[in-house]
């Protein structure tokens, strides 16, 4: 793979899913290329297509037509064997909820993410690095929905991924607290190098990105280049 060329690319993807008997397309040939170090936010309202593509991209779902590549691999037909590898392997995801297991302690759920990779960072500095060293023994119910998040945050990078997909992220957070979050995927992109894309709904976010794909009914309406993107910290919503 040639320096500069896209790492992940979507060909005229579209996903359909039978509701009952009622099909229903969720995505509309799709075609859309990720070079990586990209940070890519998503846009479009509720229904859109966001989360669809979004498992597509992280491997969790396949294309009913279409091609999709990694790393000039074709994916779209993989068994789940090769989708396992890939994401355990290639992909970190952030949510809306942290979805934490509540038993385990902040250490032991980004400990539990390292043991899925092959070549994973230390779980103490990556908390550390997301502003929990002083948390780390605590288990989720004894931590703040924004420090809840900034621990799901390390157990993706934890696994030093090439790629973090993130759904929603600040979604279940107020605005000062997202815009944390937002710093801390930002910073993930700008130090470590890892491609990041964001979905959401929330269009001020695209303020923080070098690119924006805006959707709608199941197709991308728009790309844009942002050629002066802002820290997360002067965005407001």
């Amino acid at each position: 793979m040639l320096k500069g060329e896209p790492l992940w690319k979507l060909e005229g993807v579209t996903k359909t899913y039978l509701m009952g008997q009622v099909p229903v397309t969720a995505l509309q040939e799709v075609s859309m290329e990720i070079t990586e170090g990209d940070l890519l936010v998503i846009l479009g309202p509720s229904g859109s297509g966001k989360t669809t593509l979004l498992n597509l991209i992280g491997g969790m779902d396949v294309p009913t037509e279409g091609r999709f590549f990694y790393s000039g691999e074709s994916l779209e037909k993989a068994g789940e064997k090769r989708l396992t590898a890939y994401r355990r392997e290639v992909v970190g995801f952030v949510f809306q909820f942290s979805n934490l297991i509540p038993d385990l302690t902040a250490l032991e759920n980004v400990t539990l993410g390292a043991a899925l990779s092959r070549s994973p960072l230390s779980p103490e500095a990556v908390l550390e690095e997301v502003g929990m060293a002083d948390r780390m023994g605590h288990f989720p119910s004894q931590l703040s929905g924004g420090e809840q998040q900034r621990v799901a945050i390390a157990r993706a990078l934890v696994k030093n991924p090439r790629l973090l997909l993130c759904d929603e992220p600040t979604g279940a957070l107020d605005c000062s607290t997202g815009r944390r979050i937002l710093e801390l995927l930002e910073r993930a992109n700008r130090i470590y190098g890892t491609t990041v894309v964001i979905v959401s709904h929330n269009a001020a976010i695209g303020r923080m990105a070098k690119r924006i794909a805006r959707m709608s009914s199941g197709r991308i309406a728009s790309f844009s280049e942002n050629p002066s993107p802002v820290s997360p910290g002067e965005i407001e919503w």
